[in-house]
C-alpha cells in the first residue's frame, strides 16, 4: 500500500473529562478549604489536571498532535496568586504552520457567604506576543484572585508537530492531589514513553479497534499536504486499525521543593513524556526515528543544518590560514582558532543544535545562533587538522535528556581532542576560555558527534577546582574597630563567575557590589587585575573597615571571630532528607590566610582548636588551623569539595559536615588584659 495512503489512517480521538472533576461542578467545600490537609504550608494545591494527547488526522492538514488541558487549582494565600496565571509557548517552527490555541476558558470561584460566586476570564487576561522568530507565547490570568479561591481552566493545543508531545507533569512544589493522562496514537506510528523523577507511576496500556473516513478522487494523485487531485468519481473509504493508548491516573503526590545547591529541580519532578520511536507503515521497512543514541545522533548528523555545516570550508580558509602562520603546537591553534571566532561573531542570544542562518552567511554577518557559531569553530578546528567534533548537549535549564531523544538537547559546543582528553569551547560566550563553560552548560553529560554520526558522551563537569585564595591582615584598633587589607584571587569557574558579575561596572559600582557580599565592610584603595585576561586569575585588593567590627568586649575581655566576615555563617542544608543530588556545578576550594595583631595590653587567654576533618570517599574536606606567634595570631581556613555533584544518599553526611564547619568557625579568640 502506498505510504501517501496509509498517512490517511488516523483519526479523531475524543476527550472525556473525568465525571467527579466536570468543568464548572466547583464545590463549596473546595472553596472552604483553608490549608491543605497534608502540607498546611503550601500557598497553592493542584486539585485536578488533565491531559489528553492524541495523534490525529485530517484529510487537509495531515497527522496532527491534539492536547487538551484542564486544571483546577486551590489558592490558600497572596504567595499563591503566581497560580493564577499560566503561559502556553507554542511552537511555529520555520513554516507557516505552526501550534495554535483554542478552546480557551478560565474561571475563578469565590465564596460570599454560602452563594458561589464566578468570574470569568475575559480578553482583557488574555495576552498573545511573538516570543522569537519560532515561538509564540499565549498568556493569561484568572480574574479576581484571592485567599481561597478556586481557579480552572481549559485549552486546546493543535500542533502538525508530531515527533514528541510535550512533557506533562505530575508533580509540582505544591500538592497534586490528583492527576490523570493519557496519550494514544495509531499502530503505524510507535512512540515511546519516558518517565522523569522519583514517583512511582501505574501505566495502563491498552489497544482497541479504530477507524477512519476518508475520501479518494481517483486520477493523478499529488503529495500537496496529503491531498488528491485528478478527475474521476469521488470514492468514500474506512479503513480499520489498532489504537494504542497509554493511561496515568495518581494521587496524592507530595510536593518536590528547591533546596540549595539544586540543579534544574525539574529534572526530578515526576513527569512523562512520549517521543516517536520509529514508524511502520504497511508494506514498508521500520524507519527508526529515536530509539536509541546511535540513531538519535546519525539523524541530527545527517541534518544539512548540522552535520552539512562542517563540509564547506573554502569561506574562511584564507583567514585561517594567515591566523595559524607561526602557530606550531595544537595546543596554541585551538587557542587561535576558538579566541577568533568568540571575537568574531556575536550570538544572537538563541539557541540550537541546528544552524539558523548556516555558518557561510554568519561568518560574513558576524552574527547567529549557537549552531551557526560553534559548527563554525568546529569546521575551523577540523579545517586546521584538529580532531574536533561538535558536542550537543542540553542546558540546565532545560533539563537532562536521560532517554535516546532529540529533543531533549539545545545547544552545541566544541569539543577537541587534545593528548587523549578532550577539551571544551563555547564561542558563544565571549567570558569563556577554553575548557570553561558557562555553568548554565554543567548539565551531566554530552554527546560528542563524529562524522558520519558515530556518537559518544563525554563529561562536562570539570574536573579541575576553582580556587579562591584569599591573604587578610587584620588590626584591632583601642575602639574595637577592625581594620586591614585583603587580597584574593579567582582561578577557573570562580574567576568566570567574578567576570560575569562584574564586568562592564564602574569602580564605585563594584566597590558597592563588594559591599553587599560582604556584609558590615567599608572598602577603599580598591585595585583589580585580569578581568580582561580570561587566562590568567581574577586578582583584587582592598583596604577595609569592618563597622560593626567582629569583636565584642564583654567583661572585660575581648571576644574575636577569628575569620571575621568570611566565617560560614549558617548551614546552607536544612531538610531533614533529600531526595535528588546536591549539584555544586564544579569542584571548588576556597583558602583563607588570616593575620590578627593582638591589640596592645592584651594576652591570648583561649584559642578554638586546630581542626581536620572529611567527607567518605574523598569527596570534601575541611582544615582549620590556628596558632600565636609573639603578638600576631596566624589562621588558615580551607573548605574543599572534590566533586561536581554528591549522591542523594550521603546527604546526611555533608549535612553534618557543614554542622560542623558553622560550629567551628563560630568559636571565638578570647583575649584578656595584661
Amino acid at each position: 500500500m502506498h505510504r501517501i495512503t496509509v498517512v490517511l489512517f488516523l483519526m479523531i480521538g475524543g476527550l472525556i473529562f473525568a465525571q467527579d472533576f466536570d468543568f464548572g461542578k466547583v464545590s463549596v467545600e473546595e472553596l472552604q478549604e483553608e490549608a491543605h490537609p497534608t502540607d498546611s504550608e503550601a500557598d497553592a494545591a493542584i486539585l485536578y489536571r488533565e491531559a489528553h494527547s492524541d495523534i490525529e488526522y485530517y484529510q487537509d492538514r495531515g497527522f496532527v498532535l491534539k492536547t487538551r488541558i484542564f486544571e483546577r487549582v486551590k489558592i490558600y494565600n497572596t504567595d499563591g496568586f503566581d497560580w493564577g496565571t499560566k503561559q502556553v509557548l507554542l511552537y511555529q517552527g520555520s513554516s507557516n504552520s505552526g501550534e495554535s490555541i483554542a478552546g480557551l476558558k478560565g474561571v475563578t470561584y469565590t465564596l460570599e457567604g454560602s452563594k458561589i460566586v464566578e468570574s470569568k476570564l475575559r480578553k482583557d487576561g488574555i495576552f498573545s506576543e511573538e516570543r522569537n522568530d519560532f515561538y509564540d507565547l499565549e498568556k493569561f490570568t484568572l480574574p479576581n484572585l484571592t485567599p481561597g479561591c478556586v481557579i480552572e481552566y481549559r485549552y486546546e493545543i493543535m500542533s502538525p508537530f508530531v515527533s514528541s508531545v510535550d512533557e506533562i507533569r505530575l508533580q509540582e512544589e505544591i500538592p497534586v492531589n490528583k492527576a490523570y493522562v493519557t496519550f494514544s496514537s495509531p499502530e503505524w506510528l510507535i512512540y515511546q514513553m519516558h518517565r522523569k523523577g522519583l514517583l512511582a507511576l501505574d501505566v495502563q496500556e491498552s489497544t482497541r479497534p479504530d477507524k477512519v473516513n476518508y475520501t479518494i478522487r481517483p486520477g493523478v494523485a499529488t503529495t500537496n499536504g496529503g491531498r488528491f487531485g485528478g478527475s474521476g468519481k469521488v470514492q468514500y473509504t474506512t479503513l480499520d486499525f489498532q489504537r494504542k493508548k497509554y493511561s496515568i491516573e495518581i494521587q496524592n503526590v507530595p510536593p518536590m521543593k528547591e533546596e540549595a545547591f539544586s540543579t534544574n529541580i525539574d529534572n526530578y519532578r515526576g513527569s512523562v513524556r512520549f517521543e516517536l520511536s520509529y514508524t511502520k507503515y504497511p508494506g514498508e521497512p521500520f524507519e527508526t526515528i529515536t530509539s536509541t543514541w546511535d540513531a538519535v545522533s546519525k539523524t541530527i548528523y545527517d541534518s544539512d543544518n548540522f552535520g552539512g555545516q562542517l563540509k564547506n570550508q573554502r569561506f574562511f580558509d584564507d583567514d585561517i590560514d594567515a591566523l595559524l602562520e607561526g602557530a606550531t603546537s595544537q595546543e596554541e591553534k585551538v587557542v587561535l582558532i576558538y579566541e577568533y571566532v568568540k571575537q568574531r561573531m556575536t550570538w544572537n542570544n538563541f539557541l540550537g543544535i541546528y544552524a539558523d542562518e548556516g555558518v557561510k552567511e554568519a561568518y560574513k554577518t558576524g552574527t547567529g545562533n549557537s549552531a551557526d557559531i560553534n559548527l563554525m569553530l568546529v569546521s575551523m578546528l577540523q579545517y586546521a587538522g584538529l580532531d574536533a567534533n561538535p558536542v550537543i548537549l542540553s542546558t540546565r535549564d532545560n533539563g537532562i535528556p536521560i532517554y535516546p531523544t532529540r529533543d531533549g538537547f539545545n545547544h552545541v559546543i566544541a569539543g577537541v581532542t587534545l593528548d587523549g582528553n578532550t577539551v571544551l569551547m563555547d564561542a558563544t560566550n565571549k567570558l569563556g576560555a577554553v575548557n570553561l563553560l558557562e555553568e548554565g552548560l554543567l548539565n551531566w553529560q554530552g554527546r560528542v558527534i563524529h562524522d558520519g554520526g558515530v556518537s559518544e558522551w563525554v563529561n562536562l563537569y570539570p574536573t579541575s577546582h576553582a580556587v579562591e585564595s584569599t591573604m587578610v591582615n587584620f588590626d584591632i584598633g583601642d575602639d574595637l574597630t577592625t581594620t586591614g587589607t585583603a587580597k584574593s584571587r579567582f582561578t577557573g569557574h570562580y574567576g568566570l563567575s567574578y567576570r560575569r558579575r562584574f564586568k562592564g561596572k564602574t569602580e564605585q559600582e563594584h566597590l558597592e557590589s563588594l559591599e553587599e557580599i560582604h556584609t558590615g565592610v567599608e572598602i577603599s584603595d580598591f585595585e583589580l587585575s585580569n578581568l580582561d585576561n580570561v587566562y590568567e586569575p581574577v586578582e583584587v585588593s582592598f583596604d577595609f573597615e569592618m563597622l560593626n567590627g567582629g569583636v565584642e568586649e564583654v567583661a572585660g575581655k575581648l571576644y574575636v571571630s577569628p575569620l571575621f566576615y568570611l566565617t560560614q555563617a549558617e548551614n546552607p542544608f536544612k531538610s531533614e532528607e533529600r531526595n535528588h543530588p546536591i549539584d555544586f556545578r564544579y569542584p571548588w576550594k576556597d583558602r583563607y590566610i588570616l593575620k590578627i595583631q593582638i591589640p596592645e595590653g592584651y594576652t591570648v587567654e583561649s584559642l578554638p582548636e586546630s581542626s581536620m576533618m572529611s567527607l567518605r570517599d574523598d569527596l570534601g574536606s575541611f582544615k582549620y588551623l590556628i596558632s600565636q606567634r609573639a603578638t600576631t595570631l596566624n589562621i588558615s581556613a580551607e573548605i574543599s569539595l572534590n566533586s561536581s555533584v554528591i549522591p542523594s544518599e550521603l546527604y546526611l553526611d555533608l549535612k553534618k559536615f557543614y554542622e560542623m564547619i558553622v560550629s567551628k568557625e563560630s568559636e571565638k579568640i578570647v583575649l584578656s588584659k595584661i
